[in-house]
């Protein structure tokens, strides 16, 4: 493959770089109010109010798909981006369907999308 045409200008890089870097920041604080989240209260006594609130708690966090857990695997997949975005474009197309897999088995249904896609 012809590195040259994979390098990207470097005011291109910098600028992927603090895009990524600034969605990062937003991911932390969603990642900060998903974590309040399990904080439930207010729901009684009674069995089926604990059930709820239990049921509450677990999508905000301790399952793969709750909402902590999905912001994690988005943030792993941005930085992989970032950080091959920052080798000046180099190693973007090497891990491009690594970070690609990573971000599409966060939603089975957007990776059965892009399958379905491609299959027409």
């Amino acid at each position: 493959m012809n590195s040259s045409f994979t390098r990207l200008d470097p005011h291109v890089v910098d600028e992927l770089v603090r895009i990524c870097d600034t969605m990062l920041e937003e991911f932390d604080r969603a990642k900060e109010t998903a974590t309040r989240l399990m904080e439930v209260h207010g729901f009684g006594d009674l069995d089926s109010a604990q059930q709820l609130a239990a049921g509450y708690r677990r999508k905000a966090a301790g399952t793969p798909e709750s909402a902590v857990e999905r912001i994690e695997q988005f943030s792993r997949a941005l930085k992989q981006l970032r950080d091959a975005f920052a080798t000046g474009g180099e190693a973007f197309l090497d891990t491009e369907s690594d970070w690609a897999r990573q971000l599409a088995s966060t939603d089975p249904d957007i990776g059965a999308g892009n399958r379905h896609q491609s299959a027409q």
